[in-house]
């Protein structure tokens, strides 16, 4: 005899009781991993259903990646809280959410005063079959031609508006952080310097190092 197909209908929103938040499609949330010793999974919430009687509830998924866990590795450009929004999608029960967080895009979460436990970015997605990754470019700096690690101190040059790591310029982070101006070597003429430092001061004062934000 075959079994009875349990009708399922979609929720706009559900309270997970054990941590007395309220998801919906869209948010983006944590789940249980597989293993204790593994932090959570990161996934977005597609759709929510549950079973005639209320429950039995289920949440319809996109799985995050990290770089960890992706064909090639974490890589050094990678971020600390970078995920990559993959083309896995799975159906979990709602138990298995431990909480609720927010994955900002690469501009927003740069921008952040400070980054909580909660916050994560992604700026690329990933095809978890073939290891790809689109956009499969992105935006090179300093001398070392990585793109840009938002965790990472980097000082802009007042020339040619390119940005560098210390190391790679042979200064320390502390050096950096008391430059009150800072020229690149292909730009750092004594005339490229009287022209800039005129009017430089006020223009790249507020942005011409980026360090490492507060992690609450």
């Amino acid at each position: 005899m075959a079994k009875t197909r349990t009708n399922r209908r979609t929720l706009d929103t559900y309270t997970v009781k054990s941590i007395n938040k309220t998801i919906r499609a869209g948010d983006c949330v944590l789940m249980r991993p597989s293993e204790s010793s593994k932090p959570s999974y990161v996934a977005r919430i597609e759709k929510i259903e549950s079973d005639s009687r209320g429950g039995n509830v289920r949440v319809h998924i996109r799985w995050y990646y990290r770089p960890e866990e992706s064909i090639g590795g974490r890589r050094q450009f990678h971020g600390v809280k970078e995920l990559f929004m993959s083309d896995h999608y799975d159906i979990q029960s709602a138990d298995t959410i431990e909480g609720k967080c927010t994955v900002h895009t690469f501009k927003s979460y740069t921008k952040l005063d400070a980054v909580g436990n909660e916050d994560f970015f992604c700026r690329f997605e990933y095809n978890s079959s073939t290891g790809a990754f689109n956009p499969d470019r992105v935006a090179v700096y300093c001398k070392c031609e990585m793109p840009y690690n938002p965790d990472d101190l980097m000082i802009q040059c007042e020339g040619c508006s390119d940005w560098f790591h210390p190391t790679c310029i042979d200064m320390t982070p502390e050096e950096a952080r008391r430059l009150d101006h800072f020229f690149c070597q292909n730009c750092s003429s004594e005339d490229q310097k009287k022209l800039l430092k005129s009017h430089a001061t006020s223009r790249h004062s507020d942005i011409k190092v980026e360090s490492k934000r507060r992690r609450r």
